[in-house]
C-alpha cells in the first residue's frame, strides 16, 4: 500500500467514527465544562461499567439484570449521558449496584484566579 493510500484510508477511517449517525460503541466523555448533572450522571455510567468489568458480565447480562434493553444498557455502557435523565439512570443502577447510595455534594467552585488585596 502506498503513503497516498494509507492517508486516503486513514481520511476514511476519520469520517467514518466522525459520522454524527456512527455513535454506537464509542465511549463518550464529558464536555469541557461539564454542569453538576453531567457529571453525576457520567458517574454513574463509570459504576456500572465498573461492575460490569470487575464481574466479567456481558452487556446481555448487564441488561437483564438491569431490566432494560440491550442497546440502554450500551448507551450506560459508552456512557452516553444525553439520552438518559438522572433519576432513571439512578433508578437503573440500583438495581444492579445494591446497595447504591447516591450523595451530592455541594461546594463552591474554585476560582483558579485568586485575588489578594496588597
Amino acid at each position: 500500500m502506498t503513503k497516498s493510500q494509507k492517508e486516503k484510508s486513514f481520511k476514511e477511517y476519520l469520517q467514518e467514527i466522525e459520522d454524527p449517525k456512527n455513535n454506537s460503541e464509542i465511549n463518550y466523555a464529558l464536555p469541557e465544562s461539564p454542569t453538576p448533572l453531567q457529571v453525576a450522571k457520567f458517574e454513574i455510567c463509570q459504576e456500572v461499567l465498573g461492575y460490569k468489568q470487575d464481574n466479567k458480565l456481558t452487556r446481555e447480562q448487564v441488561a437483564e439484570k438491569m431490566d432494560i434493553s440491550k442497546a440502554e444498557t450500551e448507551d450506560i455502557l459508552f456512557c452516553h449521558i444525553e439520552e438518559f435523565t438522572l433519576d432513571r439512570l439512578v433508578n437503573y443502577a440500583s438495581k444492579l449496584l445494591d446497595p447504591l447510595q447516591v450523595k451530592v455534594i455541594l461546594e463552591p467552585k474554585k476560582s483558579s484566579l485568586h485575588a489578594k488585596a496588597v
